[in-house]
Formats: C-alpha cells, sequence, structure tokens
C-alpha cells in the first residue's frame, strides 16, 4: 500500500487516518455544531440560568460526541484495524482495547 496515501500503517513515524471527503466533513460537521452547543452552555451560565437546563444541554453535548466516537470507531475498524490486521500487526488489537476502554467510561 502507498504510504504517501496516509494509511494506518505502523511503518509510518506518524500515523495517519485516510478517511473520505464524505466522512471527514460528516465528523467536521457534528464537531462544529457541537463547539456552538459548548459556546451556548457557556453563555447559559454567564446568564445564571437554571442548573437543570444546562445540565440537560451537556447532556446533550455529550451524547453528540458520543456520536462522533462511534462514526470514527466505525470507520477506524473497517480500514486501519482491518489494514493492519492483513499486515500481520496484531498490536493493534491493543491498542483498539485501550482506546475503546476510554471510550466507554
Amino acid at each position: 500500500m502507498d504510504q504517501e496515501a496516509g494509511c494506518c500503517s505502523n511503518e509510518e513515524p506518524v500515523r495517519k487516518s485516510h478517511h473520505s471527503d464524505k466522512v471527514k466533513n460528516s465528523l467536521i460537521n457534528r464537531l462544529n455544531r457541537i463547539e456552538g452547543q459548548v459556546r451556548g452552555i457557556k453563555g447559559l451560565i454567564e446568564k445564571d440560568t437554571y442548573c437543570d437546563d444546562v445540565l440537560n444541554q451537556i447532556a446533550s453535548v455529550q451524547s453528540a460526541l458520543n456520536g462522533v466516537g462511534k462514526l470514527l470507531l466505525e470507520h477506524h475498524l473497517k480500514s486501519c484495524v482491518i489494514e493492519r490486521i492483513q499486515e500481520g500487526d496484531t498490536d493493534v488489537l491493543t491498542e483498539l482495547m485501550t482506546t475503546m476502554n476510554k471510550l466507554i467510561r
């Protein structure tokens, strides 16, 4: 596989993902919305908004971040993890378990 393509191979000094433009745009759009939600929460705090309303907005942001994480994990499994296993690199499984444990805390 072409190393210049930005694959997830361990052979590169810095590993990179290789998402399609559609996936990358979807992730960026979701993160932009989340960024706006976080700014909105900050505004609610500044306006002394009722705590329950702020907590509900925080829950919404957490859910949105989980959605981004799930989408990214799905594409990571379907590309990077499969490629590395096919290359004989089973260390990716340990890396994946560590990452998944962080995601599901």
